[in-house]
């Protein structure tokens, strides 16, 4: 097998189709073990220590990514699967747009990846706190078990949307309560 490039492997999943997400689950290729990916806890991506910087190629990859049960990451198309080291979770919650405020009010999150979605039921919200700094690290399911960090600026906007319910503070999406903290 030749060595991997980004190219080769932009144009292997050039061949999807750029709007869906592929049956990654179902592919089961060979670990191509020579290349090496990363994604920072910005949100950034690496190909070989440099910064991937093609937006299209970042959106692309993000539509391959799975998380298998043996705790990484990994890019996967029909015919390669490459593992991908994660530094915290591998999207980054950039923007939400707030839609009918009040009782029937709905939270719609926007990834680093272009990928939007609605806080519900099945894209929960929990937060994580650092036992030594009490730091919160709010996370929010994107897709199957794949998370994105809620960038500090998007949670300090939903705190100043939030509401105490009894003991709780969180905010409300499809009239469901999240809790922020």
């Amino acid at each position: 097998m030749n060595k991997p490039t980004i190219s080769s492997i932009f144009s292997e999943l050039s061949k999807l189709d750029e709007d869906s997400f592929p049956p990654v689950d179902k592919w089961n290729p060979p670990l191509c073990d020579n290349v090496e990916m990363r994604i920072d806890r910005s949100g950034r991506w690496f190909f070989m220590n440099s910064p991937i910087g093609r937006e299209r190629m970042v959106n692309l990859f993000s539509r391959v990514l799975r998380l298998d049960p043996d705790g990484f990451y990994y890019l996967v198309t029909p015919v390669e699967k490459i593992k991908i080291i994660v530094e915290d979770k591998p999207f980054i919650i950039i923007d939400f747009e707030l839609l009918d405020p009040g009782v029937d009010q709905v939270i719609n999150f926007k990834t680093n990846t272009q990928e939007t979605f609605s806080l519900n039921a099945e894209h929960p919200l929990r937060v994580e706190v650092n036992k030594e700094t009490l730091e919160p690290s709010p996370y929010v399911l994107v897709r199957k078990n794949l998370e994105a960090l809620i960038s500090r600026n998007v949670y300090y906007k939903l705190i100043d949307l939030g509401e105490e319910q009894g003991a709780d503070f969180g905010v409300k999406s499809k009239q469901l309560f999240f809790k922020l903290y």
